[in-house]
């Protein structure tokens, strides 16, 4: 076996060469016509027979991981063939390493057997020997590579004393096995291709068959198109959902969508934002309360979650949500009902939640500022919402939108240069859609010409400084560092700080550092809202 391929042999005839000749010209045309693998290699086991007299030729493949075949892993089987039949090529199954054409798999090197019957290794599977000539015969197998792997093996059998150099064959089997693994890879760039082209078309499609202009949802990328999807998907479902994104990438739009294309779109669509709720107003804010609760209380006050029976309400900032408040959220939750502050029976509520946020609410479970069982109650269904920076190419539609509101709403006729839309493709936009917003308004109002250009676009992108974000869940946790460092949990009982506890400049180089948000400058200073507001105004000079 793998002998010295110089059997007996006369000088190559030109006939054998115009044989040569025709088989390739006969293959490279039947390439430039289909790239079915099917249709040319059949042919090329075809020729290789009937001109060259190299047969039973075969085509061994390994089965794909995903393959319906019930085999083990690494199996490998006869895919296609000339000269054998149906019966034949079904018993043409190799495991990894077995036979001849299991070690071609396994090496991805050529081998040659001299004579099948002096050979223990050769197995005579899928032909018997009895099937065969008599005469001494040879099997020829060649590896063939995609992609640097031995994706599959080209075999035959060779007549040993042919009037024809063995030398001569092996050179014309390599050329073949190339051309094979060139069709094959061919298919596979097809496949993925067609498959990924096939997922957009369905996304593309779903999301022409949503409402009009998909909710307001301005895009067609892959990443906007599969999270709508996603949203759809679950909006007939009664499960909590629960909104991941950077701040500003539309979770408020998307809430309202869910609320849309729901059963409950003709009730109330209550939306709450927990970061700007006091925190000794949350529940008063949430259920309602009864007149005589407290001072000031002259009538009862119906809360959110009960304007929103038969609806969908929409907590925004849900990780900003006081201790306290989450057990009674999740309380409401499980049972389905509520209780007014000073009141004494429970009221039944049918509500949808849909829940946001921008933290990382696993990080906050683990160090204790979120509630572990309401983090499972809301995590039913989550959807992420991709950052502008993972749908670049929306930003064109984007700023056009953004741009022909802002030209509406303020009486101007701005628009971009072609290099300038360019230059806001490139921007990493650590504001999302928001930040985007911005600056289309921005550059429409102080715009010293009707024509934005690139270079003067530069000084509105500069302005706009937002922090850095954080992803939400470790799989989705981007590399950058924070510029915004996140808020230092709340104690529950807060020590006294007197009056002048802070200075003026402390107090907005604080606020500054979390982005103007006075809840979360007043969370890191240990205050509450109303004593840094009141702090923040006692201290800036009177005009």
């Amino acid at each position: 076996m793998i002998a010295n391929p110089s059997a007996p042999h006369s000088a190559v005839t030109p006939p054998l060469q115009a044989q040569e000749q025709l088989l390739m010209r006969e293959i490279i045309g039947l390439i430039g016509k289909s790239l079915a693998p099917g249709v040319v290699l059949r042919e090329m086991l075809h020729l290789l027979s009937e001109l060259l007299g190299l047969n039973r030729g075969r085509i061994v493949l390994v089965d794909a991981p995903d393959s319906t075949q019930n085999s083990p892993p690494g199996t490998s089987r006869i895919c296609f063939a000339y000269g054998l039949t149906n019966a034949e090529m079904a018993r043409g199954l190799y495991a990894p390493g077995e036979g001849i054409t299991g070690r071609v798999l396994a090496t991805g090197q050529t081998m040659l057997v001299q004579d099948i019957d002096a050979e223990p290794q050769f197995l005579a599977r899928a032909v018997t020997r009895d099937q065969l000539p008599q005469e001494t015969v040879a099997f020829i197998a060649l590896p063939i590579h995609v992609n640097g792997a031995t994706v599959g093996v080209l075999a035959c059998h060779r007549i040993r004393s042919r009037q024809r150099r063995l030398t001569d064959d092996m050179a014309l089997l390599k050329i073949m096995a190339t051309l094979a693994g060139q069709v094959l890879q061919l298919q596979d760039l097809m496949q993925q291709q067609t498959r990924a082209l096939e997922t957009r078309n369905t996304l593309l499609t779903h999301a022409l068959d949503a409402a009009a202009v998909r909710y307001g949802i301005i895009g067609t990328s892959s990443a906007l198109l599969q999270a709508i999807d996603e949203l759809e998907r679950v909006s007939q479902a009664q499960a909590s959902v629960l909104l991941l994104g950077e701040s500003g990438t539309g979770k408020e739009l998307f809430a309202r969508a869910l609320h849309l294309s729901s059963q409950r779109r003709d009730a109330p669509f209550i939306k709450v934002n927990c970061a700007a709720i006091p925190e000794t107003l949350f529940e008063s804010e949430l259920f309602g309360y009864e007149r005589g609760a407290f001072t000031g209380a002259a009538s009862a006050r119906v809360g959110w979650f009960e304007q929103a029976n038969h609806g969908t309400i929409f907590l925004d900032e849900i990780g900003d949500m006081p201790l306290v408040m989450q057990s009674k959220l999740l309380r409401t939750l499980q049972e389905g009902t509520i209780v007014r502050l000073g009141g004494k029976s429970e009221i039944k509520v049918d509500v949808r939640l849909v829940a946001a946020t921008h933290r990382n609410l696993e990080a906050d479970v683990a160090s204790g500022n979120f509630r572990r069982d309401l983090f499972y109650r809301l995590n039913v269904i989550p959807i992420r919402l991709p950052s502008l920076r993972e749908r670049r190419e929306d930003i064109h539609t984007l700023a056009i939108h953004f741009m022909n509101r802002a030209n509406q709403a303020n009486q101007r006729n701005v628009y971009l240069s072609s290099a300038a839309l360019s230059r806001l493709e490139e921007h990493p936009w650590p504001g999302n859609i928001r930040e985007l917003g911005n600056v289309i308004e921005r550059l429409v109002l102080l715009a010293d010409g009707p024509m934005v250009t690139a270079t003067e676009l530069e000084r509105f992108l500069q302005v706009e400084t937002g922090p850095t974000f954080t992803a939400l869940t470790p799989a989705l946790r981007v590399a950058s560092t924070p510029a915004n460092p996140p808020s230092p949990a709340a104690p529950l009982v807060r020590d006294y700080l007197p009056a002048n506890s802070h200075t003026l400049d402390e107090l907005q180089q604080t606020l500054a550092r979390y982005g103007g948000n006075q809840s979360r400058a007043a969370q890191a200073l240990g205050m509450t809202v109303r004593q840094f507001a009141y702090r923040l105004r006692k201290g800036e000079p009177q005009r």
